[in-house]
């Protein structure tokens, strides 16, 4: 009689989480997985409709109800399972954003407890409590659309069933086994409306935990966007967007505010002589370095090619010009040989304070300019500007 149990809530919720969170194009292992779940559901409702049955047959040997009744209930039950499941081998289902058809399943199932609702009124409870449990599946299921069509069904029937006649519905419990058949009737409900419940809760536990990943995995894309996949600093889109935002607090909060635009010296010739996977990790190797020896709160990407552009907020142009000359002399003295025997990197900048009348392309221009003058003077220096 009861048309909705499940097995192993925690791992069918878990795959029908996966269902959820994955994209329809990854077609032929959703169908599968949509198939399993589907095949679960309808083995489900089979040991639900003969439980169903078993109660019945109490009744029918105590006489209650006709011995008819068992048989044709168990019969009626699986006749609805098996069109389902025929509609499922073929596909029916996966051509539906609800595969499951769940609004279908749902008024067939409340359509046979309206039968014997009305066949069998005696015991006409045992039909009706079942109906929470139909809804109980549904609930799963059921977007807020189908979720008003179904209850409107309902409703429909019970107002034609109660209002519209005079059936003697009620539950019998004149004898022992009487009341041993309605207490089962409505254990075996509750019993299987808490374990939807409890596959309920797990598929929202999973889903919420499924949405924490995916949140983390945006923000991982989300700085892999705004980095540089070689170095691992902020791309040029991205520091130029650090760049405007620096220049507006700085200009907000009255605070200075310096940039350098820095040159690996020679780079070309790194390239050349050993090779561009050598000259990566060239780059790779000058950027971590950079990093390690800069502020928290200072910016540093990659501009182009072998330039880095370094935001300095709250900083001097005295203090920026001997910030990076201290980084000069650290890029210098680094051992290279590692890559090479015999090579040597340098760098040249060009430092420049932030003017009341500077946009960021006459702030980047003053940097450039005054890059340009560390490189005609002899490289491996810092200018300014």
């Amino acid at each position: 009689m009861n048309t909705a149990a499940r097995s192993f809530p925690e791992r069918n919720a878990a795959e029908v989480a996966d269902l959820v969170l994955t994209p329809e194009a990854a077609a032929p292992e959703v169908v599968a997985r949509r198939a399993r779940q589907r095949h679960q559901m309808y083995v489900g409702q089979a040991a639900s409709y003969s439980l169903g049955a078993f109660v019945l047959l109490l009744y029918a040997y105590d006489g209650a109800v006709h011995m008819n009744v068992p048989s044709l209930f168990w019969v009626g039950g699986l006749l609805i399972i098996g069109i389902f499941v025929v509609m499922s081998e073929a596909g029916v289902g996966d051509k539906h954003s609800d595969h499951y058809l769940t609004v279908f399943q749902i008024s067939a199932h409340m359509a046979l407890q309206f039968v014997f609702l009305v066949s069998v009124p005696t015991i006409g409870i045992a039909f009706i409590s079942v109906l929470f449990l139909i809804f109980a599946f549904g609930t799963l299921r059921m977007t807020s659309a189908q979720a008003m069509t179904t209850w409107a069904l309902a409703t429909s029937a019970l107002a034609a069933v109660f209002l519209a006649s005079d059936l003697p519905i009620g539950m019998p419990v004149a004898t022992r086994l009487q009341r041993t058949a309605s207490m089962l009737c409505f254990v075996l409900v509750i019993g299987q409306c808490a374990f939807l419940g409890l596959f309920g809760a797990t598929l929202r536990k999973i889903l919420y935990r499924r949405s924490i990943e995916l949140k983390a995995a945006y923000q991982r894309i989300e700085e892999l966007a705004e980095l540089d996949e070689l170095t691992g600093s902020y791309n040029r889109r991205c520091i130029m967007r650090l760049l405007d935002a620096e220049m507006e607090k700085s200009r907000q909060a009255a605070a200075p505010c310096a940039i350098a635009l820095i040159d690996l010296d020679w780079f070309k010739r790194i390239n050349d002589a050993h090779g561009h996977p050598v000259g990566d990790e060239v780059l790779r190797t000058f950027a971590i370095t950079i990093f390690a020896n800069i502020r928290p709160d200072d910016r540093f990407g990659r501009y182009g090619g072998e330039e880095f552009l370094l935001l300095l907020p709250g900083t001097e142009g005295i203090a920026a010009s001997r910030m990076l000359g201290r980084l000069r002399g650290i890029v210098a003295e680094l051992d290279w040989n590692a890559f090479s025997p015999g090579m040597r990197v340098t760098i040249s900048a060009g430092v420049v304070t932030l003017r009341d009348n500077d946009t960021a392309d006459t702030f980047l221009a003053r940097a450039d300019s005054a890059l340009y003058s560390a490189k005609a003077h002899g490289r491996n220096r810092i200018a300014t500007s």
